[in-house]
């Protein structure tokens, strides 16, 4: 199966305000996020990407934009299931007035009950079955168009790669506030028919050691963990 590289969005103009941007339209990079953007294609160019899936909202497009430019040929693809939580009433708001809210302190410590207010407003816990649904049909579908040991990239939203991942490992909704996924970082997870593997979480430096190897595993060892650690990439 698949290697799934979730990158977040770079640093938008909504998180240097404070402010829980939502589904809000017009949020785009700030002039730090856009230099994070254009360093990503540097970042990814040691690894054969099979296809890019983006968030349809326009700091995810952004972001992936100079990646698309320097890859002419990368089939690109939007899906909302990858899109940001939908935050109802919160969306739009500071940060620092909503940690006021009594929901604030569900949101911290209990999330799989927090479902935010107001028309349109989602639980975390349906934004956690909408994104791992859509990363299940993904990784089949890129399995079946380009082969087991394909890597794809798909840029999406904090609190949406820390659900995915805490669905990856087998962590409950409630404990995903202790993963962190910052700005332009990429998080990478190689799935396989008995596991998923989380290679690498929030990492924001160089990811030429997640080029499949030349010589893939055999049927019998893809899924199996090494006992004692193994001796990494090559």
């Amino acid at each position: 199966m698949p290697t799934l590289l979730l990158v977040r969005h770079g640093r938008s103009t909504a998180n240097t305000a404070g402010i829980l941007a939502g589904w809000t339209p017009g949020v785009g990079l700030d002039e730090h996020g856009a230099a994070q953007a254009a360093a990503l294609p540097a970042r990814l160019a040691d690894l054969p990407l099979a296809a890019a899936v983006s968030s349809p909202l326009q700091r995810c497009q952004e972001t992936l934009r100079p990646l698309l430019d320097a890859r002419p040929d990368l089939p690109r693809h939007l899906d909302e299931r990858i899109g940001e939580c939908h935050y109802g009433d919160w969306s739009g708001r500071k940060l620092a007035e909503l940690a006021e809210e009594p929901l604030w302190t569900t949101v911290q410590r209990h999330p799989s009950a927090a479902a935010f207010p107001g028309e349109g407003g989602e639980s975390l816990r349906a934004m956690q079955t909408r994104a791992v649904d859509a990363v299940r049909d993904w990784n089949a579908r890129i399995e079946a168009e380009h082969g087991p040991g394909a890597v794809y990239v798909m840029c999406s939203h904090g609190d949406v790669i820390k659900a995915v991942v805490a669905d990856a490992v087998g962590l409950h909704l409630d404990h995903f506030q202790r993963l962190a996924a910052d700005p332009a970082s990429v998080t990478a997870i190689r799935y396989t028919p008995l596991r998923p593997f989380l290679l690498r979480l929030g990492d924001t430096g160089s990811l030429a050691s997640l080029a499949p190897p030349e010589t893939p595993p055999s049927p019998t060892a893809e899924g199996d963990a090494a006992v004692g650690g193994g001796a990494g990439a090559a």
